[in-house]
This record gives C-alpha cells, structure tokens and sequence, in this order.
C-alpha cells in the first residue's frame, strides 16, 4: 500500500465515490506498523495520549514536545499512512510566531501536516501555518481541550442554532485551507449535514455513519484501554485480557521454576565450562 497524498485525501468525499477514510491514532512505532499492516490511510498522534499513554485526567496536561517525542516514534516505523501530529493545548492559543513554530517542530519530528482543534476563532492560526506550506487539518464539535468551558466531555449541537453554526465553522476551516476536518461528539443527522455541506473529507468520531470516514484511539479499539467505554466505541480485541492473562502466566512459570526452559537458555560448551571449573559443581544423582 502507497502512502496517500495530502490532495488524494482532500479529494475523498463518500458522495463522489471514494471509499471511507480510516484513521486511528498511535503513539509508537509498533502500532503505527500494526496500523500501516492493517491499511489505515491517516495515523493520528493526538493529544488524547495524555490520558492513554501518559496518565493524566485529561488532554491538557501534554505539550508540543511530548506530541513530538511520539510523532518521532511513529514516524520511524515508515508508515503507509499519512502522519498527524496534534497541536496540543497552548501550542496555537498563543501568538502567530509562535504557533507556527510549534507546528514547524511536529513537523521536523515527522508528521506531515498538523491538526488543530476550534472554529473561526482559529482562522489567523490556521492561515499562518498553511503560509509555512504546512497542511492542516481542523476539528469541531466536542473539542476536548475546551473541556472547561463545555463543562465536560458532552455532545455538541444538539440545537438547531448549534448545528447551524457547526455547519458555519466548518465552512469557514474549509474556506482558510483545511484539508480535512474532525466533527467529533455530535448527533448523527448533524455530522451527515456537515458531510454534506463542506467538500473536503469530514472525519466522525461519535458524528455518524454519514461522514467521510472515521477515527477512533488505538486502543480503545483493541481493547488495551478497558477503564471506561464511549458509546461511539466499538472494541474489535482483548489486548488488556490478553495482555494480563500472558503476564500470569509469565509470572507463575518464573515461580515454578517451569521458566527459563531447556529451549530458552544458552548453554556453555565443555571448553568453557571446564575453563570456568563448573563441573564439578554439576548436580550427581543420589
């Protein structure tokens, strides 16, 4: 599989007959080549690793260099994918100097474009980081680093007033050069009236069946993060089962002694073992 092309992907609208996008994101190297394997088209490095990888409560704890420490991860397992790295918060509420930087520095990392979340209050940004040929992606609806003022992780525009400026916003991304837009949290029958309404790809995450492709984390995905489940989530594994019941086992055949096995260990040749005086101290039988 051909890594797609920022054009390629601007161009895919369900509506004009290209196939649904899939993208996932990843924080490393072994689950960007699981994802390349399976022929995912865009990996997203995202804030979201504060809470999935790191630990924290919530995505406002991550910085520019932490998205960039594993933007570099997953670039160096030479993806098939398009790479994304995410402007976490306070990287792109700042000055125009300095937001671009920020993106200039997720780029030099390996991504090859960035993605920022809000809507015409982020145009300057956007443009400014498009004049340093930089590709953006946008995002709109829930948008978790405005979690504070939303007062929670809650659905957005679930008032016509709502969806009708969701629908503006994203006109708006669409008009300061976005190539793609995240519609994230939203009723179904909004997330299909942006699809509808903007021609570059809408990618859902808890937006519908009706956009032009979708995103979910890594993990929740797999299954590895078992802690709590989003209603928009569908887990396609067990890796935390997996992963506990291996690590048992692991454990109970240390303790049993049943580990290192005789096809697990390297054994000395005579010479060394004579040199070493070893054997005399091999076990006899009674």
């Amino acid at each position: 599989m051909k890594r797609p092309s920022i054009p390629a992907i601007r161009s895919s609208k369900v509506r004009d007959g290209s196939e649904p996008l899939v993208m996932v994101t990843a924080y490393d190297a072994p689950s960007a080549r699981v994802a390349s394997e399976a022929g995912v088209d865009l990996i997203l490095v995202g804030d979201s690793l504060a809470m999935v990888v790191l630990g924290y409560d919530d995505t406002m704890q991550v910085t520019t260099e932490d998205i960039a420490h594993h933007v570099a991860a997953v670039a160096r397992a030479n993806p098939d994918a398009v790479i994304i790295g995410d402007m976490p918060w306070m990287s792109f509420h700042v000055s125009v100097e300095e937001t671009v930087h920020n993106a200039a520095t997720l780029i030099r990392a390996g991504a090859h474009c960035v993605k920022l979340e809000g809507g015409r209050k982020r145009l300057p940004m956007i443009e400014a980081i498009r004049a340093a040929e930089i590709p953006v992606m946008g995002h709109v609806g829930l948008t978790p680093q405005s979690m504070n003022v939303m007062g929670g992780f809650k659905v957005q525009a679930r008032q016509a007033a709502a969806a009708r400026s969701l629908v503006d916003a994203a006109k708006a991304l669409e008009s300061a050069g976005c190539f793609s837009i995240v519609v994230e949290g939203v009723p179904d029958a909004v997330g299909a009236m942006v699809t509808e309404a903007i021609n570059v790809p809408i990618i859902g995450i808890g937006a519908g069946p009706g956009c032009d492709g979708q995103v979910l984390v890594y993990h929740d995905l797999i299954g590895l993060e078992n802690r709590f489940k989003p209603k928009f989530v569908r887990r396609y594994g067990t890796a935390y089962e997996d992963q506990v019941d291996s690590l048992t086992r692991f454990a109970a055949d240390v303790r049993s002694g049943d580990f290192p096995g005789e096809d697990e260990i390297y054994r000395a040749n005579d010479d060394l073992t004579e040199a070493l005086g070893l054997y005399g101290s091999q076990p006899t039988e009674d």
